[in-house]
């Protein structure tokens, strides 16, 4: 069964959060409003659990792993995404977060037995994280020393393995719980958790919300809403692997840089951007040739 449209719909959905989110900090502080952010996210979903018949009684039978999967990944991945956002230069930290495909690659080789690398897959991989390269040379500064700096490096590197683990949970559990459920009540309950987290861990800027923050925040929930119920259906699907499915996250920069462009008015393409770009898109058409194939000879 074919993937790609929902991935690349997930993806484009997660790349155009970086300008949504950039509004979003202008007026509420990073973890606080992730925790809104995420619990709001989950609110959302109740509706569609209604509407498609989806037995809440059925999925708390779960309950156990609901609650470790919202503390792993709503709450810990983007909780140590935050606090290394704040230690590390912006343009090593997107390299970091960009080489999420490769960390998921090394993973899946290790813990599923049907996904193993291959050379084709790591040099697409290896391209792809390249284009994030590029990209990242327009966020800024790469350099960094210091206690902080490394401290912030190992956080990162910490939360995309998170992230890659929570992927393989859910291919691992294949069919045992409705991923619309599962992706209402971990967002839910760990935007709960970063919120109580961030009146701890952060001071409130204390500001009024205008329009434009609305309107991001209820993007910026939707985002995880969408892009997770559709992702999580896909890892589920027995045909699926986790390491090729996440190739297609290098379209997330994408999405962001272009969208950055043409709503943040102090984005601006340049050549490094724009080679980033060409270079990512011929990392996924490398990735895909194999499979061409392989339709071709099974016609």
């Amino acid at each position: 069964m074919n993937v790609k449209g929902p991935a690349i719909l997930a993806c484009i959905l997660w790349g155009s959060a970086f300008a949504a989110a950039k509004i979003g900090f202008e007026y509420m502080e990073p973890m606080r409003l992730s925790g809104v952010r995420f619990t709001l996210a989950g609110l959302m979903l109740l509706p569609v659990l209604f509407l498609k018949k989806i037995s809440i009684r059925e999925t708390f039978i779960h309950w156990k792993f609901i609650l470790f999967f919202a503390f792993l990944q709503s709450f810990l991945q983007y909780g140590l995404f935050f606090m290394g956002l704040n230690k590390v230069p912006a343009a090593s930290s997107a390299v970091i977060v960009g080489a999420g495909p490769l960390f998921i690659a090394i993973m899946a080789h290790l813990f599923m037995k049907n996904d193993k690398i291959s050379p084709r897959k790591i040099f697409s991989i290896l391209l792809g994280l390249s284009g994030v390269v590029f990209i990242s040379v327009t966020k800024g500064d790469f350099n960094g020393s210091g206690k902080e700096f490394y401290i912030g490096l190992a956080l990162l590197i910490i939360s995309n393995i998170i992230g890659g683990s929570t992927n393989i949970f859910v291919a691992k559990y294949k069919g045992n719980i409705n991923p619309i459920a599962l992706t209402a009540f971990a967002n839910f309950f760990g935007g709960v958790l970063l919120f109580c987290f961030s009146l701890l861990a952060e001071d409130s800027k204390q500001m009024g919300y205008p329009a434009d923050f609305w309107v991001a925040l209820l993007w910026l929930a939707f985002i995880p809403a969408a892009g997770f119920s559709i992702w999580y259906t896909q890892l589920q699907k027995p045909s699926v692997k986790v390491s090729e499915l996440n190739m297609w996250k290098f379209i997330i920069p994408i999405t962001g840089a272009i969208l950055s462009w043409i709503l943040l008015p102090e984005e601006t393409p340049n050549i490094y951007s724009v080679s980033g770009i060409i270079i990512i898109t011929a990392a996924l058409l490398l990735f895909q040739i194999p499979t061409r194939k392989k339709e071709k000879n099974t016609d």
